[in-house]
């Protein structure tokens, strides 16, 4: 069995926050926000072209229906909630 979105829907895997910053200080769990970053697993037919199975993407942070499937924590989100999506570069494009 398998999840799939209808009505414009995009179905995300929530990525968890980092718990230790770059500079090496752990964050406890009072300072942290609510999670708002996940993976695309699934997409519903009619939703946006924008966006693929597998992108990253970030949403806002109080949207979406969590859903709990086979052990699994899933967000469901309407195409208006997502933000941005992460774009791999190979370098870091020169202004013009």
């Amino acid at each position: 069995m398998k999840l799939e979105p209808i009505k414009g829907r995009i179905l995300i895997k929530p990525i968890k926050a980092k718990e230790k910053t770059s500079s090496g200080i752990y964050l406890p769990d009072t300072s942290e926000k609510k999670d708002n970053e996940g993976k695309v697993i699934a997409i519903a037919e009619d939703a946006t072209e924008e966006i693929a199975i597998g992108d990253r993407i970030i949403y806002n942070e109080l949207s979406g229906t969590k859903v709990k499937f086979e052990g699994e924590n899933y967000i469901l989100l309407n195409e208006d909630d997502l933000l941005v999506k992460y774009i791999e570069l190979d370098k870091i494009p020169e202004k013009k």
